[in-house]
């Protein structure tokens, strides 16, 4: 069921801090279009530089995209906290991207006192196919 609540951090300010500190996801595009509450969906426009020998969408690309998808959820939920880390990730490559914007929509699974569970379904912008499915576990750090 969707959160309700109001997110503890916009899309803008999100972008911002990509831009100022995720210098990797801001200079290949990657940008948030909505943040709610523990949800996210970020797109990455894809060109040469994400593509791998064969034409598609490198594993690397997607899970750079996932990876920040879940810090915006998270951060929807938490605020902004620089130290919450990805701790442990997996990814399973599901169907070959279509040549079109890449779209990682991520929701808090569980969220306690130091870990949150996030999943992320990634697809191509216009097509209803998963083409990745990732989960990751980010660790945060004690409030003081």
């Amino acid at each position: 069921m969707p959160e309700t609540k109001t997110p503890e951090i916009t899309a803008d300010q999100f972008n911002r801090i990509m831009a100022e500190e995720l210098p990797f996801a801001h200079e290949v595009g990657m940008r948030a279009d909505v943040i709610e509450a523990g949800r996210a969906v970020l797109r990455m426009p894809t060109d040469e530089r994400q593509l791998r020998p064969g034409g598609t969408v490198s594993g690397p690309a997607m899970m750079a995209l996932a990876d920040a998808a879940m810090y915006a959820a998270l951060l929807g939920r938490i605020g902004p906290v620089k130290l919450a880390v990805t701790t442990s990730f997996n990814a399973n490559f599901l169907h070959r991207p279509e040549p079109a914007d890449l779209i990682a929509e991520a929701t808090v699974l569980k969220l306690g006192k130091r870990l949150a569970v996030i999943e992320v379904s990634v697809h191509s912008d216009g097509f209803d196919a998963v083409v990745a499915h990732m989960t990751g576990t980010y660790s945060i750090p004690p409030r003081g």
